[in-house]
């Protein structure tokens, strides 16, 4: 039987609570990859229109737009040169216009990037800043003085390569970018620039979207002392959010990132969007200290909604390690409503990361694991993002050096590949060439085993990943204690991880079994329980006190 659920019955999204956000699945679109509509190998806003029906049918509550604006794309859309403008490659206004709407009437909710730490070098505030020191906008970006011999001010770190300090000639002094060179940092000292950046979010709210993905958050403010970063101890655990072999994990970031003022604009963010009821700001959190930076970022009622940190894009995945890091978010924003993702557009696809023999089987063994870990995320107290692709199994895709096109992976290769592997089209179809996502060559490869697991070929297959994503989500939907309850952490066995999650109207016992092989799990639970099977996922069993799980498989049992 078909696993697709009717979205006819979707409530419109202006129509639903306003704390929808609290249990949201969030579906991320990378647009250069979702869909091409117009034959240039670039995916754009026109095609995410065209597959807003499949989007539908996964049962998601909004979609998160990675950057479609005005940028010369160095960065690929986070390198931004006018905050109000569509690119041409994705679209215009319009379009948006027609986005907004048309997702609305399906009940899909629309989440923007707001990148509001730095711009693009191209923007006309930089353009007019780095003209003089006196000019309206001087002050507008980061500037300082050489150090008497020349070099660099501080020793401040670039979390793409080398030096945080790029030398201009026009203004005889250098100026102070986080990522690339051609990406120079903001000035939000300055409060002129707070309510410039302010006026550029608000100028999308107007248009009707319905929240904000804050990216780089951690880095809007710099030590005005202009303080070299310390070294950072080698007990002290590197930002998960840089790769090992990258200097910047050298330092603790103390100076250029996570700074005190960073909370005050924060609840002026959060001033604005209260304005538009409904709305909501989920920020990305990636600091030395993400867990507690995250719990100060959202706390109470005025700061950001929710957030996500890097913990879970990382490599370790031990059921421990789940434990404590959900443990101690759930803690450190005082029972609030910490974001969940295990894979995004700059992450290595999580069936790779996370996965065991994927090589052999990679349809079978991806179609599990994958399931399982999207109702593990969206089984935590808390929205949860799914990444485009994640809902196929997609493993992380080979793309050789010379076709490589982020300059992050270009300048740490071949230790580190870059973000290229998890950024390549949908296979919609398994046919040449572009499988689906374009009629001409895209703007990346398709890699030979996403053909296999393409749209075309799991869409009436009721096992593929993709059918039982789509009926796991409409189920959870259907449980009160999965989308608003309490959680409870179980003690339990290496690879199982157990927990309840509980409200008025039901409480759930949830077990995860993390590994490739059977596992068992004895439980001590004096009320009697109910194992729920109508999920689709590989479900476990319970005999007595003992549940036995297959292979990445899943137990939700209800307590009587």
């Amino acid at each position: 039987m078909s696993r697709i659920e009717s979205t006819s019955t979707i409530t419109p999204a202006t129509d639903n609570t306003i704390d929808w956000w609290k249990s949201a699945v969030i579906y991320q679109i990378y647009p250069r990859s979702f869909q091409d509509s117009n034959g240039d190998g670039i995916g754009d806003i026109p095609g995410i229109i065209q597959r807003l029906e499949y989007i539908a049918s996964l049962n998601i509550d909004a979609i998160w737009i990675s950057p479609f604006f005005k940028s010369p794309m160095k960065d690929f859309g986070y390198d931004i040169s006018n905050y109000r403008k569509v690119d041409p490659i994705f679209g215009n206004l319009e379009d948006f216009d027609e986005l907004v709407s048309k997702a609305h009437q399906f009940g899909i909710r629309i989440i923007i990037d707001q990148v509001l730490s730095h711009t693009s070098d191209q923007h006309e505030w930089f353009q007019q800043s780095r003209q003089s020191v006196e000019n309206e906008k001087a002050d507008w970006y980061v500037w300082a003085d050489a150090a008497e011999d020349g070099t660099p001010p501080n020793n401040w770190l670039s979390i793409f390569g080398g030096s945080a300090w790029q030398w201009d000639s026009r203004r005889q002094q250098y100026y102070f970018h986080n990522f690339l060179s051609s990406q120079p940092d903001l000035n939000l000292h300055n409060s002129d620039v707070q309510q410039q950046l302010l006026d550029e979010v608000e100028f999308w709210l107007k248009r009707g979207v319905d929240g904000v993905r804050l990216d780089a958050i951690v880095h809007c403010f710099h030590d005005q002392q202009l303080r070299d970063n310390p070294k950072r101890p080698e007990e002290v655990a590197h930002n998960k959010g840089c790769k090992p072999e990258n200097p910047y994990a050298a330092q603790l970031h103390e100076f250029t990132t996570d700074r005190p003022e960073n909370i005050g604009f924060i609840e002026k963010i959060r001033a604005l969007l209260d304005r538009y009821p409904g709305t909501v700001a989920l920020g990305e959190v990636s600091s030395d200290d993400s867990l507690n930076t995250i719990g100060q970022y959202t706390r109470g009622n005025e700061r950001l909604h929710t957030a996500y940190c890097f913990e879970l894009l990382g490599d370790e995945h031990s059921a421990k390690f789940l434990r404590e890091t959900a443990e101690s978010l759930i803690n450190t924003t005082q029972n609030g409503w910490p974001c969940w993702a295990v894979g995004n557009h700059d992450s290595e696809r999580v069936v790779s990361r996370w996965g065991d023999h994927i090589q052999k089987h990679p349809a079978q063994i991806n179609s599990t694991q994958a399931t399982m870990l999207t109702a593990l995320i969206t089984s935590l107290r808390g929205p949860a993002c799914l990444y485009q692709g994640d809902e196929l199994g997609l493993p992380e895709a080979d793309v050789p050096f010379e076709l490589l096109q982020d300059p992050y992976g270009k300048e740490f290769w071949p230790e580190f590949k870059g973000r290229d592997g998890c950024r390549t089209p949908i296979p919609w179809t398994d046919k040449q060439p572009s499988a689906g996502f374009s009629n001409v060559e895209g703007w990346l490869p398709v890699d030979s085993q996403h053909f296999e697991l393409a749209v075309i070929n799991q869409h009436n297959n009721p096992d593929s990943a993709l059918n039982i994503h789509r009926h796991f989500l409409h189920w959870r939907q259907q449980q009160p204690a999965l989308c608003l309850g309490d959680i409870e952490f179980l003690s339990s066995d290496e690879p199982v991880l157990v927990f309840q999650r509980h409200c008025n109207q039901q409480t759930l016992l949830i077990a995860f079994n993390l590994s490739n092989e059977e596992q068992q799990q004895t439980i001590t639970i004096d009320n009697p329980l109910t194992v729920l099977s109508d999920h689709d996922l590989l479900s476990g069993t319970l005999s007595g006190q003992q549940i036995n799980l297959p292979a990445y498989g899943v137990l939700y049992a209800e307590l009587e």
